[in-house]
């Protein structure tokens, strides 16, 4: 593990930084390591940074907490994953509150081509057991990526689904690596490293303390195409993930249940308030996502009849290295403003050249 990673752990671990001025410090000199070399006088011209900060930043203590960190990652084989790697989930890295940094044990593609959240109450039904097992069964043939909390009920049903029907499933906790909680999901969290994997953006001995899990909801929420809400009451963990999950431009989606029944009182609400699609199988997240579009035969023929114009050129070599791209990085890539960057995707989408996605994404055909 490289040196750098030394100092990208140790950002994290500056007291009142938190993720958007650590990212901002990361901007403004250069890199993680540049932070720690920056003079003292230019860190305090920076918005936000305070004394306290800078003087956190040059503190020994940070240092040697970060190299202990490092020590417990490397024995453990746990991926510290900083928000500009490669590996780093790119639907998460465009939410403005990402982790500058998260723990990563497991063989998945956290960027896989699908990824679907399941989150819901930890009183579990048997009706919410059912649809669970059988939505994950129907999505096996999309290849989807599950993505939950590894709580009980919903969760760890989730997760147990995905792993009897094949399908790579992560578990985001809101605590350390050292233990996993609940402590009856050792087990599935061990089966999961086999095949998907657990990930956090806390250090080693951080507790399962409560005010952590609504930072762990907003990773599930930020690392997804869409989000499924298997029973909930008005007030709790899924019902806040969905809520960030609207607020990130994800497609939500909700399982309908009896009136007057507490634990579907949520997911009717999400559905009333049109904060969330009614969901009765796999085949509403296809036709609401488009993954039952075969688009790209025609698109393909579309193309050889078909010059790119100078502009059109510009956009389409932003997608050299991925078929999905967030309009953020058009923008970027681009010399473009944003009104004909508008202009040129919908050019590119009428001809089938490119298909827009939830969360201001697009796709190469």
């Amino acid at each position: 593990m490289t040196g750098q990673k030394l100092y990208e752990i140790a950002l994290t671990l500056i007291p009142g930084i938190g993720d958007v001025y650590g990212k901002k410090l990361v901007a403004y000199c250069g890199g993680a390591e540049a932070v720690f070399c920056e003079k003292k006088k230019t860190l305090l011209q920076i918005s936000g940074i305070t004394e306290n900060i800078v003087d956190s930043i040059f503190s020994k203590a940070i240092m040697l907490r970060a190299e202990q960190e490092m020590r417990f990652v490397e024995e453990k084989g746990i991926k510290p994953l900083f928000y500009l790697d490669q590996e780093y989930p790119k639907r998460l890295q465009h939410c403005h509150d990402s982790p500058m940094l998260l723990y990563y044990q497991g063989n998945a593609d956290l960027n896989a081509e699908k990824v679907v959240g399941i989150v819901g109450t930890r009183n579990i039904t048997d009706y919410g057991r059912y649809f669970v097992e059988k939505l994950v069964e129907e999505l096996t043939v999309d290849n989807v990526l599950i993505i939950s909390g590894l709580a009980y009920g919903v969760d760890s049903a989730a997760h147990r689904a995905a792993l009897k029907y094949d399908l790579a499933t992560v578990g985001v906790l809101g605590h350390g690596m050292q233990t996993i909680y609940p402590a009856e999901n050792r087990k599935l969290a061990l089966k999961m490293l086999e095949k998907g994997g657990v990930l956090t953006e806390f250090v080693s001995g951080t507790k399962p303390d409560r005010e952590n899990f609504p930072q762990r909801n907003r990773i599930v929420s930020g690392m997804v195409d869409c989000l499924v809400v298997v029973e909930s009451a008005l007030r709790g963990g899924a019902m806040i993930t969905a809520e960030i999950a609207n607020s990130y431009d994800r497609e939500v989606f909700a399982l309908p249940g009896k009136v007057g029944d507490i634990y579907s009182e949520g997911c009717n609400n999400l559905i009333k308030t049109n904060k969330a699609n009614l969901l009765t199988g796999a085949a509403d997240i296809r036709y609401t996502m488009r993954w039952d579009i075969d688009t790209k035969v025609v698109a393909k023929q579309m193309r050889l009849f078909r010059d790119f114009s100078d502009d059109e050129k510009k956009v389409m070599n932003v997608f050299e290295n991925s078929n999905v791209v967030h309009l953020d990085d058009i923008i970027v890539g681009t010399d473009l403003s944003p009104s004909k960057i508008a202009s040129v995707l919908l050019s590119l989408e009428f001809d089938g050249v490119l298909t827009a996605l939830p969360g201001k994404r697009y796709q190469k055909l």
